[in-house]
C-alpha cells in the first residue's frame, strides 16, 4: 500500500497518508523505545477511502532505534 499506492484489499487508489506524531504526554500515533517520552518514533499510517483497510508503516531510518530497544519482545 504504502510502495505500490494501491490498496491491498480492494485495490483502490484512492489512498491517504496521516503522518505520525509525538504529542504531549505520549500521545500521538508513536511507539516508545525508551524509557523517557522523547525516545519514540512516529508510526505514519495508510488508509483506503474505499474500503477503510488500514496499514501502519514506520520509516527505515527509525528501524535501528525499534530494533535495539530493550522495551520490544524478540520473537522466536
Amino acid at each position: 500500500m504504502k510502495d505500490s499506492a494501491r490498496c491491498p484489499k480492494c485495490g483502490s487508489r484512492e489512498l491517504v497518508r496521516f503522518d505520525g506524531f509525538i504529542g504531549p504526554y505520549g500521545s500521538g500515533n508513536n511507539l516508545k523505545i525508551g524509557a523517557t517520552l522523547f525516545s519514540a518514533v512516529k508510526v505514519n499510517r495508510y488508509v483506503c477511502c474505499l474500503c477503510g483497510y488500514t496499514e501502519e508503516w514506520v520509516d527505515r531510518e527509525d528501524l535501528d532505534a525499534i530494533k535495539n530497544s530493550k522495551k520490544a519482545k524478540k520473537l522466536p
